[in-house]
């Protein structure tokens, strides 16, 4: 008994079986986190469309905002940073690749959504400074990211063009080949026709 229970667990542990272990438990979480998200985008609407509906029909004056607009974007920008979680586990779940193109938009979300709801009665000058400097860090290391996707898409298309193109010309010879091997047989039957 011992013996099938070390046999079993040697070969859970082979790197194939193991790597099969990581990639269920990975797509795992990840359908888990999605399942999270959604939840979290409901409530945060619902969220949305109470405040909405408190502050325009309930409060006085009707038609008029109670809180602060920059509280109301706030709300939004929350929705919207989790839209863009979801998307980066959904691309995950179909690609099993992190986008670092769209977990840097998504931190970039964030730190606008900061600087917009920013009160300078709470914090310091100097945290202003910061999210300024890691918005500054994001949108350049968003166009870098960009800009290499870019040239890698260039070049794939350009040797897609050069594959596409060796295929076409091959098949031009080929057919060339087979019309000269064609001439070549009918000349052959139509001199041993005439030697007959």
């Amino acid at each position: 008994m011992l013996k099938k229970f070390f046999h079993t667990v040697s070969t859970g542990f082979k790197d194939e079986n193991f790597m099969e272990l990581i990639h269920w438990i990975e797509n795992f979480v990840s359908k888990v986190l999605s399942l999270a998200l959604i939840a979290v985008i409901l409530v945060s609407l619902i969220d949305l469309v109470r405040v909405l509906s408190v502050d325009l029909l309930h409060s006085e004056p009707v038609g008029f905002f109670n809180t602060t607009l920059i509280d109301i974007f706030g709300l939004f920008l929350n929705i919207l940073i989790a839209l863009e979680l979801l998307e980066n586990v959904t691309a995950y779940l179909k690609k099993h690749i992190v986008q670092v193109e769209l977990v840097v938009v998504t931190a970039l979300i964030a730190v606008s959504r900061k600087i917009i709801i920013f009160d300078p009665n709470k914090y310091a000058k100097i945290d202003l400074i910061a999210l300024a400097g890691a918005s500054l860090a994001l949108a350049i290391s968003y166009w870098l990211i960009k800009t290499m996707n870019e040239e890698l898409a260039r070049k794939q298309k350009k040797e897609e063009l050069a594959l596409r193109q060796k295929k076409a010309e091959l098949a031009r010879r080929k057919k060339q080949q087979e019309a000269s091997q064609s001439s070549v047989a009918q000349t052959e039957r139509s001199r041993d026709s005439s030697i007959e």
